[in-house]
């Protein structure tokens, strides 16, 4: 009893001692994977960042500050594990007039009013709009998405010397093939520390990160807007605050999806929204400009194994700590390998089996992809782009529901039914009015509502309209199948009860009192 007694013991603390060994190694790994993911996704924003702050007419350093800064504070309150946020190219492009005409001191000041106004959406959340973003339109975001991103790669290459075309071609053969070998390292950051190596051994004569902009020592610091606070400067700021904020939740929220398909987890899009808010309110405080979620890095995060927070807070951190500790190595970096990891996010940007989908799907909603990639590839703005594919699908689905139909027939009283299928509202409220002939109809009519649904007071001034003519001619009408919130519209709107029967199964004996109703349509 006793012998096998200390042998449970001894086996439980054996299990014990393992499982702990077990957590420990999984924690280590974990740590490993989501530190060298950051670290990757630090060496890839920093040129990027160099060439938005040449966009935006800012100092080199503003856009670092950024980059620094929205990565590390959305790791904290952001509620999409695992992205990435930081300075970008369509913020950039809508802050260019700014500077110009106020300087940056106003840049600093929209930024921190961007702030505010995406934290306000995320409580009162109004994040739920942004679901009506159709599928379609998603992937024509994604899709010209990877080919900017190609775009932009190319265009940098251009005029290199043959060298900068064989080091990409290198760097994406480590990039795709070194994970068949091994995942314990990120194969992009593998790539890079490769190329740097051989670039710096070699003296290659090409183009490198310190080539782009200048990278000072010194850290970001609190710093309020130099501008009067007044009425005045609101006016100024807020057409560009209240653009940065909508195109910024709306490329962030757009990433957050890609990032939750890519990862089949789910996020918190009020959070997020909140987050992006706090960040920018933060960034502008330090002398930043607004930034908001990047789909590419963001891809290179996933892609080398990131799954949480700390990922993105280490590429923020890793960002400021490579400007101070490795500014002479970072300065060394090529370009040609960020051009080779930027064409394969490019290439897994692009959703690729959206092109057969596409074929299965309607019209109306196949030609809504190939709009909005043009458009966004046209102005070189990924929010034109998904706002004309989102009002190209409004219109499209409002013309779709606005089909109502009727079917006739003579019932046994010699009652003439018309059965109606779709919606009622103001779309379909002329068409539901030309359905009828009032003229050669029989005395009574029926019209039959089960099949269909009332939305609004349009629609139910269309039912009157209809109502009155018929009594024009001296017929009676009435009403039967709604629904409850049909009939809710219908009574509120004015329509009479007594022309109102829920009883849709005895509609040969209906009672057709309709003296509520004068000839003009209008409830006496």
């Amino acid at each position: 009893m006793r012998t096998s007694q200390k042998k449970s013991n001894g086996s439980t603390s054996n299990t014990f001692f393992s499982n702990g060994i077990n957590s420990l190694k999984l924690n280590f790994l974990t740590l490993k994977t989501e530190s060298l993911a950051g670290i990757t996704v630090a060496l890839a924003l920093i040129p990027e960042s160099l060439a938005f702050a040449a966009i935006a007419k800012v100092s080199p350093m503003v856009a670092l500050y950024t980059s620094f800064c929205m990565a590390v504070v959305i790791a904290i309150a952001g509620g999409r594990p695992a992205m990435i946020s930081a300075a970008t190219g369509s913020m950039a492009l809508l802050m260019t007039t700014l500077v110009e005409k106020y300087g940056v001191e106003y840049l600093f000041a929209a930024t921190i009013l961007t702030g505010i106004l995406q934290f306000l959406i995320g409580i009162f959340k109004l994040g739920r709009f942004f679901n009506f973003i159709p599928q379609s339109v998603i992937s024509g975001f994604v899709n010209a998405l990877g080919i900017l991103i190609l775009l932009a790669q190319l265009q940098q290459l251009s005029g290199q010397p043959w060298q900068a075309y064989g080091m990409v071609a290198v760097t994406l053969a480590i990039v795709y093939l070194l994970p068949s070998f091994t995942k314990s390292i990120p194969s992009p950051l593998v790539a890079i520390v490769v190329m740097t190596s051989i670039a710096v051994a070699t003296k290659l004569d090409i183009s490198r990160v310190g080539d782009i902009g200048e990278i000072t020592r010194r850290l970001p610091a609190f710093h309020l807007p130099a501008v009067s606070f007044s009425l005045e400067t609101l006016m100024i700021i807020l057409p560009y605050s209240l653009a940065l904020a909508i195109v910024g939740l709306l490329e962030s929220l757009l990433t957050a999806a890609l990032v939750d398909d890519l990862t089949h987890t789910h996020s918190s899009k009020n959070q997020e929204i909140r987050g992006q808010g706090i960040a920018n309110f933060v960034t502008g405080c330090l002398g930043g400009m607004a930034g908001c979620g990047m789909v590419g890095q963001s891809i290179i995060n996933v892609r080398c194994g990131g799954r949480g927070r700390l990922s993105t807070g280490i590429a923020g951190a890793f960002l400021l700590f490579s400007i101070f500790a490795l500014r002479d190595v970072v300065l060394q970096i090529p370009m040609a390998a960020l051009i080779g990891v930027m064409i394969m996010v490019a290439f897994e940007t692009f959703d690729w089996n959206s092109l057969k989908i596409v074929r299965r799907m309607p019209l109306s909603e196949a030609i809504v992809m190939p709009i909005t990639m043009i458009v966004a590839l046209w102005t070189h703005d990924l929010a034109e782009g998904v706002l004309a594919g989102v009002i190209i699908s409004t219109l499209m689905f409002s013309w779709q529901v606005a089909q109502i139909k009727a079917m006739t027939w003579i019932n046994s009283s010699g009652a003439k039914v018309y059965t109606l299928s779709g919606q009622l509202f103001f779309g379909s409220a002329t068409r539901f009015t030309e359905l009828f002939n009032y003229r050669n109809d029989p005395d009574r009519i029926i019209i039959d509502f089960t099949h269909a649904h009332i939305w609004d007071h349009a629609a139910a001034s269309a039912i009157i309209k209809a109502v009155s003519k018929y009594h024009h001619f001296n017929k009676q009408v009435m009403l039967i199948g709604l629904n409850i919130e049909s009939y809710a519209i219908a009574r509120k709107s004015g329509i009479p009860e007594d022309i109102v029967n829920f009883d849709n199964t005895n509609f040969d004996n209906t009672n057709f009192d309709n003296t509520n109703f004068d000839n003009t349509g209008q409830t006496a």
